[in-house]
C-alpha cells in the first residue's frame, strides 16, 4: 500500500559475508568455491572497501597463479542499506544477477542481499486483507466509517498519491493488462475526490493502452476529511496520471557503481 512503510535492504541482507582479497590467487578461490555448498563468487574487497566480484566463471580462462585483481569485475553495481527491497529486486531482475553486495555511506561493505532474500522479503508480507487494513486505519486516524465498493473507476477522475513508477515494472503491468490479469485498484473516495492508494503502475500502464477505466475496490469514507496523502499529492504537483514520473532503476540514488567509491 502507498501508505505501508516499505522493508529495506538493510532488514533482509545477510550481514556476515565471506569475500575475498584482490591478492588472493585465482587457484585458491576457484578451491573455495568448488569446496562450498553455498558460493559460487565472492565480493573482492581491500579490508572492509568492496572492490569488485568475482564468480566461478571469472575463473575459468584464468592461471591458478593469477592474482583475482586480474579477473574479477571491478564495475559491479552495490545497495545501500536504506534502499527499498522492491527497488534491489528490480535491480536483480533487469542485471540478472544473483546478488548484489551493500555498502554503507563510507563504501565499506555491510551485507549482501539476493535473488532469495528478496523472494522471502515478498513471502513475508504477502498477507490478505490489505484493503481492510486501510480502512481500519483511515477509521482509526479520521473518526470515520468507511465502507467498500467494488467499481469501475475513471482514470482521468483519479489523483496519484506516488509521483513515480520504474520502467520495467511498467513492462509487466502492460503484459497484464493486455491479458486481463490485473489486479483491481485501490482508491479512496474522499467526498467525490478519487484518492489513488494502490496500482500507480497498473494505471500508468493502463494509460499507455488507451485504457480510460478501471476495476476498483473502493474506499468511501461517510464524511469528508483531509487526507495526509492529498497533502502530498498536492505538495509534488500531483493532479492527474500524466504526473507519474516514470524512471529506470539506475536512476536509483541508493545504487553506485563501485568505481565511484573508491574515488578520492
Amino acid at each position: 500500500m502507498a501508505s505501508d512503510r516499505k522493508p529495506t535492504v538493510g532488514e533482509y541482507m545477510t550481514r556476515d559475508v565471506d569475500t575475498v582479497s584482490p591478492d588472493e590467487r585465482v587457484g585458491a578461490v576457484a578451491r573455495r568455491i568448488a569446496e562450498s555448498d553455498e558460493h559460487s563468487g565472492f565480493p573482492v574487497c581491500e579490508g572492509r572497501r568492496v572492490m569488485g566480484f568475482v564468480t566461478a566463471s571469472d575463473l575459468l580462462q584464468a592461471a591458478d597463479a593469477d592474482p583475482i585483481a586480474g579477473v574479477m569485475a571491478d564495475e559491479l553495481l552495490v545497495a545501500h542499506p536504506d534502499m527499498a527491497v522492491d527497488d534491489a529486486a528490480r535491480v536483480i531482475l533487469r542485471s540478472g544477477i544473483q546478488k548484489l553486495p551493500v555498502v554503507d555511506d563510507d563504501g565499506d561493505l555491510v551485507g549482501i542481499i539476493s535473488n532469495a532474500d528478496v523472494i522471502r522479503s515478498q513471502i513475508e508480507r504477502a498477507t490478505p486483507g490489505k484493503v481492510e487494513k486501510l480502512m481500519r486505519t483511515l477509521a482509526s486516524i479520521h473518526d470515520v466509517s468507511p465502507s467498500q465498493q467494488r467499481r469501475e473507476v475513471p482514470l482521468d477522475l483519479l489523483t496519484p498519491t506516488q509521483s513515480k513508477v520504474y520502467a520495467d515494472e511498467l513492462e509487466g503491468r502492460r503484459y497484464e493488462l493486455e491479458r486481463g490479469l490485473a489486479e483491481p485498484l485501490v482508491v479512496i473516495d474522499n467526498d467525490g475526490a478519487l484518492s489513488l492508494a494502490d496500482g500507480h503502475h497498473r494505471v500508468k500502464a493502463a494509460a499507455r493502452l488507451g485504457i480510460e477505466t478501471m476495476d476498483a475496490y473502493v474506499i468511501v469514507l461517510d464524511s469528508a476529511v483531509d487526507l495526509g496523502m492529498a497533502k502530498t499529492a498536492a505538495r509534488d504537483g500531483l493532479e492527474s496520471i500524466a504526473d507519474i514520473d516514470v524512471v529506470d532503476y539506475a536512476a536509483h540514488p541508493l545504487v553506485e557503481k563501485t568505481h565511484r567509491l573508491q574515488d578520492p
